[in-house]
């Protein structure tokens, strides 16, 4: 019709996580920008060890960058359909790095919103909406549809002061993996985009206080870990705008799962303090993973934390090229 308003998404095609997805109050933001849902993306199967890796019940799903590989999950599928440029954006959730993991692995953009923004059904308040994108510049788009009142970001004065924390003061981390991250960290500071502060933000071990609240019954010492672990974190961010960790402290492992790693050693401790937090492509290991760099900022921050990690990306591609 002639004169009629464009819609933000005009015909973009775009993937929903899992059988579901297509029902989530982001799908739905979406299709009424003029996005088109083309499919449903695999999650794993019930029982399948924290939902962190690709196998489902018709079977795993294949890591793009290395088939012998497991994309990560649970939105293993999503990540999957961005990287191999099925979609530029698919929806996910992430309770304990759903979204981090998968983008990190599969060399996409993945952001998990501050816990509460957006709804989710998820009942221990861990689960928070999601996006895997193309890039940073998609999930702003996302974002803008699904919050349906949040302009562009405008972007913060660079550089801006920033703490590199390689294990949050608890988690060892493959060497090879903090080695990428640490000169994607490195390049960043040379360029301008980060300024680094001294010192990084060490934190309680969360593992025993996310499974607690995942299962509903959180006895006293889970609940002072947490609290302790809020403290800290708002003690940082009063003065520090942006933390910088691996996504994982491992590499992808292989479709036999895990093993006794805990993929999730570095997102979980965001599910349960609520920041927002994302992953940008950091580099590769030498056998051909990708690594992701997870950008950590102030609850309610997504606009600016996206803003940020536009430059943030940005850099890293000129770099690189």
């Amino acid at each position: 019709m002639p004169g009629a308003a464009r819609l933000p998404l005009a015909g973009l095609p775009f993937a929903v996580k899992g059988p579901t997805g297509i029902r989530s109050y982001a799908a739905r933001r979406l299709i009424a920008a003029g996005g088109v849902p083309v499919g449903s993306t695999s999650v794993p199967g019930p029982g399948t060890y924290w939902q962190t890796w690709g196998l489902g019940a018709h079977g795993r799903t294949v890591n793009p960058w290395r088939p012998d590989r497991t994309p990560g999950g649970s939105s293993a599928g999503s990540a999957v359909a961005v990287a191999a440029g099925l979609v530029e954006l698919a929806t996910g959730s992430d309770g304990a790095g759903s979204v981090r993991i998968p983008a990190a692995w599969c060399g996409v953009f993945g952001l998990k919103t501050t816990n509460g923004l957006l709804p989710s059904p998820d009942r221990s308040g861990l689960a928070a909406a999601g996006v895997l994108a193309r890039s940073a510049a998609h999930a702003q788009t996302y974002l803008r549809c699904v919050l349906d009142s949040c302009g562009p970001a405008a972007p913060a004065p660079l550089p801006l002061r920033a703490a590199y924390s390689p294990g949050l003061g608890y988690a060892d981390v493959d060497p090879e993996v903090a080695a990428v991250v640490r000169g994607a960290v490195d390049r960043l500071s040379a360029c301008g985009v980060i300024r680094l502060t001294a010192g990084g933000c060490d934190l309680l071990d969360p593992a025993d206080t996310w499974q607690a609240v995942r299962s509903g019954e959180v006895p006293p010492p889970a609940e002072e870990l947490r609290r302790e672990n809020d403290r800290r974190l708002n003690a940082f961010f009063a003065t520090t705008p942006l933390l910088l960790t691996p996504v994982t402290p491992n590499r992808p492992h292989g479709h036999e799962g895990p093993g006794e790693l805990f993929s999730t050693a570095l997102t979980w401790a965001f599910n349960l303090s609520g920041h927002p937090a994302a992953s940008v492509p950091a580099g590769f290991t030498s056998d051909g993973c990708p690594v992701g760099l997870q950008l950590v900022a102030q609850r309610g921050a997504d606009v600016s934390l996206l803003g940020t990690a536009r430059a943030v990306e940005e850099a890293l591609i000129s770099v690189r090229s």
